[in-house]
This record gives structure tokens, C-alpha cells and sequence, in this order.
């Protein structure tokens, strides 16, 4: 064996080695100059780390990413204490979790936008999940129907505040600006269960995570997205 390339065989296994011990950001980061060493690829995505990504969740991976962040709200929640407060399924938009409140409040103070400690940790968590995707992400907030009592503050300002905040909390965490493509509140117009307009778990904020999508349209591709009944919005 040539004496150059002994020493090229030697380099590559202290870098193999190296690898091994570090960090997964790291490992994402040097893997990804090896899919793209020259960098022409489109960067969609990065989290807080530094790791990028390159390929879009389709309709067939949402079961996989719905599993990874079930597994990250676990170790965030290893007592399962909001299991009946979070609900992950996926739909004909994409993947929707839905954030709903208890009777005395899991996630929002009561007839506020200010959020709880357990928001704050919980969207932390979802943020650095979904920073790491290129898909487009909406935010929904919703309330049930008891009305505010001699207040220019209404129902529609508490759902629009509310799904705001949590824009601005995750976009803290590793949400990108280029991800997010609506935020809107839906006051009491959207019932989850409609038999029972005040219900706690009305009161909801929603993340939905789009499917891969053409250039910068909201369309999603085609034979992607199943046809649904549209309902107009009422109790």
C-alpha cells in the first residue's frame, strides 16, 4: 500500500470514529454536505442546531412524523398527564394536533391569551420537531360559545390572540417564518363538539402541518389529498 494512501484510509477512519461520538445536529449537518457538497440543493429547512433537511413530509410519512412527536411529547410528559389534552391525527390537510383545554385550563389562563407553563414546554417541543421540515404550517385558535360580558374583547379577539401567541412561541423554538402560511381564529364557529357548544375542549389551538406542496402555492399536489365534504362554519 502506497504510503498516501495509507494515511487517506487512516483520516477517514479517525472521521468515521469522530462521527460516531458526535452530536446528531452534527451528524445531520455533515451528512448533508455529503448529499450536497456544493451546496446546490434548496436548504428548506433547519432547526435551532444547525441540522438541515431537504426532503418535504409526504402524506405516506405523516403516520412516521405523528410517532416521533408522540414520542417526544412522552418524554416531555412520561406521567401521560396531558394525554386526554392533545390529539394527532391525520387528515385531508396533513397532520393536525390539536391542543385542547380542560375545564380549569391546561394551556391558556381562563378568558386569556396568556399562556401556561405547560404551553410553553409543550410548543418547545413541537417547534423543534417540525423546525427540522420544509412543510407549511397553519395555526387555528378556537373557543367555545360562552361570550364575553360587557367587552369590546370578544370570542374572535380571544382565538386570534391566542393562536397568535402560540406563532410567536414557536417561532421562538425553531419554527421558520417561510413555514408558517396562515394564522387564524375561528371564535366559536368551529366546534369540535357541536352537541356541546361550552365544552372544554372547544377551546383549542390547532397546528396543522401541510402536505408537500408545488413551488410556493398552498395546493396541495395532486392525488395527495383525499375529497372531503366542506361544511360552512357554524355550531
Amino acid at each position: 500500500m502506497a504510503y498516501a494512501d495509507f494515511v487517506t484510509a487512516m483520516m477517514a477512519l479517525f472521521i468515521v470514529l469522530w462521527m460516531m461520538n458526535a452530536s446528531k445536529q452534527i451528524q445531520e449537518a455533515v451528512g448533508g454536505y455529503f448529499k450536497d457538497p456544493r451546496g446546490t440543493a434548496k436548504k428548506v429547512g433547519s432547526n435551532r442546531n444547525g441540522g438541515e433537511t431537504y426532503v418535504a413530509i409526504k402524506r405516506e410519512d405523516m403516520e412516521k412524523l405523528k410517532e416521533q412527536i408522540l414520542q417526544s411529547i412522552h418524554h416531555l410528559d412520561p406521567m401521560d398527564k396531558l394525554k386526554n389534552q392533545i390529539e394527532i391525527t391525520v387528515t385531508a390537510e396533513g397532520l393536525r394536533i390539536e391542543l385542547m383545554e380542560s375545564a380549569k385550563g391546561t394551556f391558556f389562563q381562563l378568558g386569556s391569551s396568556e399562556p401556561t407553563e405547560a404551553l410553553r414546554e409543550l410548543l418547545k417541543v413541537l417547534a423543534m420537531e417540525l423546525g427540522k421540515l420544509p412543510n407549511k404550517i397553519s395555526i387555528e385558535g378556537h373557543t367555545d360559545s360562552m361570550m364575553y360580558v360587557g367587552q369590546k374583547y370578544d370570542n374572535w379577539d380571544l382565538s386570534s390572540d391566542r393562536a397568535n401567541e402560540a406563532r410567536r412561541l414557536m417561532q421562538n423554538e425553531g419554527i421558520h417564518n417561510e413555514q408558517l402560511s396562515q394564522v387564524r381564529g375561528f371564535a366559536d364557529r368551529v366546534p369540535r363538539n357541536g352537541v356541546s357548544p361550552q365544552d372544554p375542549s372547544n377551546r383549542r389551538v390547532s397546528l396543522i402541518v401541510q402536505y408537500q406542496v408545488v413551488g410556493s402555492s398552498e395546493v396541495p399536489l395532486p392525488n395527495e389529498v383525499t375529497s372531503q365534504n366542506a361544511s360552512p362554519p357554524g355550531k
